[in-house]
């Protein structure tokens, strides 16, 4: 592994992708903005990245009718960016990374080397601490990581029945969680790449995957879930009160 130079003057940009509807969670209302503690759950998201002291400023992308973005309230003096999504999570990243490099005329000091931290909309648990470990982790790193989980369950694949197929060899494998951290310019060729030649890239990580190079898994915790599902807003409520009396 080689390792960067320079990294004390890179900056660090939270790119956000929320321009989908969460179909799963039978809610009119667009997920990452029902209510989690009084507050739209992109909200909670975007704040704690927001807070931590290394994050420079955000961008935001979001659906072109997107009729709740004014009901978010942030309170930062960061710069944020608001663009407009894309038909799928790669197409509103990529939006959201051109815009970052085409940003230099704003005065924002965006270089092509700045890391990236690319976090879901619907993650509101993320901590402080996981964000550091990233960085520390990642930062003198040629490629790039990602939060991770280890799995520990058997894990199952099942037929065009539902029926179980084999039991899959768990060992070696990880639960992909975000942020995912990657160089600007590398990340945003990468995407843009893989949607060129109609490949289908799940996250940020695959795209880069995809050209060959490993990034490195950095291990979270279990808290960071991604709300899906409406019960998982209980859940997302239990782990935030949590947190605050550790």
């Amino acid at each position: 592994m080689t390792t960067q130079s320079n990294n004390s003057e890179r900056n660090y940009w939270a790119i956000v992708p929320a321009a989908g509807v969460g179909s799963r969670m039978a809610s009119q209302t667009p997920k990452q903005y029902l209510k989690l503690l009084n507050k739209p759950i992109i909200e909670h998201s975007l704040q704690r990245l927001l807070d931590h002291p290394k994050i420079t400023g955000l961008v935001v992308a979001l659906g072109d009718h997107d009729e709740y973005w004014s009901d978010v309230v942030l309170n930062t003096n960061k710069p944020v960016l608001r663009v407009n999504g894309g038909a799928e999570r790669c197409h509103s990243v990529l939006n959201a990374l051109n815009t970052l490099i085409e940003s230099h005329e704003k005065n924002l000091n965006i270089k092509a080397n700045d890391w990236v931290l690319v976090h879901d909309a619907a993650r509101p648990c993320i901590r402080h601490q996981d964000i550091d470990s990233l960085i520390d982790s990642v930062d003198k790193h040629a490629v790039g990581g990602l939060l991770a989980l280890p799995v520990r369950d058997t894990m199952k694949r099942q037929d065009s029945s539902r029926h179980v197929s084999e039991t899959v060899d768990r060992n070696g494998l990880w639960h992909a969680l975000t942020p995912q951290m990657f160089p600007l310019q590398i990340l945003r060729d990468a995407i843009d790449d893989a949607v060129a030649s109609d490949s289908l890239i799940t996250d940020e990580s695959s795209a880069i995957e995809r050209t060959g190079s490993k990034p490195l898994l950095v291990e979270g915790h279990e808290d960071n879930i991604k709300i899906t599902r409406p019960v998982d807003i209980k859940l997302a409520e239990m782990f935030m009160k949590a947190q605050l009396h550790e």
